[in-house]
């Protein structure tokens, strides 16, 4: 998706029929379509090709020949087995940035498992460090590790075509889901790592700063950090606390984070006594990092939020008017492309077939009457 809002031709390969397994993915729907596959599908087209027909792993080699990246998410060693894999592809497109996405990786004991976000969050310590102080382990309520797999791969992908770039040749990319969440620890395995300190749940909370979390007010909440000593001191003065910040138990972070019971409890009483709307009008301007916990609505007409153009809208071909996050970075020297709505499955195989490929009319009939691959008939 991002390599499509720079501006790239991203063909999505959908097996004939149900497609994408996220195209089932609701309620809700807009229209038929699931609104989950919808929100990370822009920019794409579709193309419908049965690969276990020889004819249709033919195709996917011959557009691996014309194109620059190949992406595949498949268990390792599946793709091989029809002739896919990096080395098969390697001899007929030496030039192809090829990009393996899996739970675990190519090689190692549990490589052949499948993977998915959740089950990646808990095997790499994302969920044992998520939650409620003395509550379960939580998944996060979005994908983080989908996502953070997702970043990481365009990345490389980018690194990918530099390197080709330079040297002229491709090479093979492997991204999975567990190594891109333990990449994601960073604080948290390293305190484990180097002082052998097991990490748990802190709610809103920061195990290595105070205060630095959510604030119950008095008809909602506040998340405040004071990430030094002169921002607590400020945070203090806002409070009318101004005892709290000359004590000498609070003075320093690592003082803060020794008596974190008694602080949080002296902080949480003074906030609780006025609504959240009143406390950010007092944080403005203090230099001291704030903000209120938003729900979509809020988030949604946030000014910030709409100054920073971060919705796109297209219209879809059956579920009529979208809206959809855009990507999070601007550049200065150009816009990102127009968004494109999210495919049908197989909403483009003709037209792959005969652009990309080269292919005559009485060659891609043949192809649909066999089911080698299939088009979507948008009405």
């Amino acid at each position: 998706m991002n390599l499509g809002d720079l501006g790239a031709e991203v063909i999505k390969v959908e097996r004939p029929g149900a497609g994408d397994d996220t195209r089932a993915w609701g309620p809700p729907f807009a229209g038929t379509e699931s609104v989950y596959f919808l929100s990370v599908n822009r920019n794409k087209k579709s193309i419908a090709i049965n690969m276990k027909d020889s004819k249709g792993a033919k195709l996917i080699r011959e557009l691996a020949a014309v194109s620059d990246v190949f992406v595949e998410n498949y268990v390792p060693g599946k793709l091989a087995e029809m002739g896919l894999g990096y080395e098969d592809i390697k001899k007929i497109a030496p030039h192809v940035v090829y990009c393996s996405i899996t739970g675990y990786g190519q090689t190692g004991p549990v490589v052949q498992r499948g993977g998915y976000d959740s089950i990646a969050a808990a095997v790499s310590g994302l969920m044992h460090i998520t939650g409620h102080e003395d509550g379960e382990p939580v998944r996060p309520g979005v994908a983080m590790t989908d996502l953070a797999t997702g970043l990481y791969t365009y990345g490389a992908i980018m690194a990918g075509l530099l390197q080709r770039y330079k040297t002229g040749k491709g090479l093979h990319i492997d991204c999975n889901l567990l190594s891109s969440q333990v990449a994601c620890l960073t604080h948290v395995a390293a305190n484990y790592l180097n002082c052998k300190i097991e990490a748990k749940r802190w709610g809103t909370a920061h195990g290595s700063i105070v205060p630095y979390q959510a604030f119950k007010t008095k008809d909602g909440y506040i998340v405040v950090g004071a990430g030094n000593d002169q921002q607590f001191v400020t945070v203090c003065k806002i409070l009318n606390l101004p005892e709290v910040s000359k004590d000498s138990r609070y003075k320093t972070n690592t003082l803060r984070v020794q008596n974190r019971k008694e602080l949080i409890d002296i902080l949480s009483t003074r906030f609780s006594e006025k609504p959240t709307i009143e406390w950010l009008r007092l944080f403005e301007g203090s230099g001291v990092p704030y903000g209120p916990i938003n729900n979509m609505q809020q988030v949604f007409s946030d000014p910030q939020v709409l100054h920073n153009g971060l919705v796109m809208e297209m219209n879809h071909p059956t579920a009529g008017r979208i809206a959809v996050p855009g990507p999070g970075v601007r550049y200065s020297e150009f816009a990102v492309s127009h968004p494109k709505p999210p495919p049908l499955v197989g909403q483009h195989t003709v037209e792959i077939l005969k652009g990309m490929l080269g292919y005559e009319d009485d060659a891609i009939e043949e192809l649909l009457r066999t089911g080698a691959v299939a088009q979507h008939e948008v009405r």
